[in-house]
């Protein structure tokens, strides 16, 4: 029989929210069990932390992999930046050959596949952060006034949007050009922890978007279609 350890993660703003980051995260991992898993399976051990992603500290899920290292069973999450949104952090648990473990929202996905979105993530987060801070200095020195501040603004806006695709377009163009869809693009986004432009959850609608951008504008076929 195959025998689940499940762990999940909510920040402290994140549990305030009523809990929905938890039950989100449930409900991926029941689906998860329910359609993908062999069965029969079992879950020997839950696990919830109520931490920041960036904190490697965390005692539930030390616990969860000690459990799953003792009773040969799989760690199972719903998405990959509940374990840690560092990259090198990550990779420990992916060199681990006595760890084993499984992303809800990837569930093909293998060790190294799990390595390449955490490590795409990562930099896609520190690329983002730093031409954000470029983008306000130069526009700041440039423009003023209540004209100059909306003309700043949108320059800023145009630059971050045109950056942000242009680091996405190793990502979501070679999954295009595999014949993802829309939805299993967005899917794919999601599950290494690439937030909107607004830090929510990629749509179908979003990546016909950013795809529409990538190719100059040119319309891109709406969901359902390839």
């Amino acid at each position: 029989m195959l025998r689940y350890v499940t762990y999940k993660r909510v920040s402290t703003k994140e549990q305030g929210r009523s809990g929905l980051g938890l039950a989100a995260q449930e409900r991926d991992i029941r689906l998860f069990l329910t359609t993908y898993s062999p069965e029969p399976w079992e879950v020997i051990g839950e696990f919830v932390d109520v931490q920041s992603g960036s904190d490697d500290s965390r005692p539930a899920l030390g616990k969860a992999i000690a459990l799953v290292k003792k009773e040969r069973a799989v760690l199972l999450v719903a998405k990959l930046d509940r374990l840690s949104r560092k990259v090198s952090f990550i990779g420990k648990l992916t060199d681990d050959p006595k760890l084993d473990f499984k992303v809800a929202q990837m569930p093909s996905a293998d060790k190294f596949q799990l390595h390449i979105y955490a490590a795409l993530a990562e930099k896609e987060r520190d690329f983002i952060s730093q031409r954000t801070k470029a983008a306000l200095a130069q526009s700041t020195k440039k423009l003023g006034g209540m004209r100059d501040a909306t003309m700043k603004r949108n320059a800023v806006l145009k630059e971050q949007a045109d950056q942000r695709a242009g680091k996405l377009a190793g990502i979501v163009l070679p999954l295009r050009e595999n014949g993802n869809s829309l939805r299993e693009i967005a899917s794919a986004l999601n599950s290494a922890g690439l937030a909107t432009s607004r830090g929510g959850q990629w749509q179908a609608v979003q990546v016909k978007r950013l795809l529409e951008r990538l190719e100059g504008g040119n319309s891109v076929p709406t969901v359902g279609q390839p």
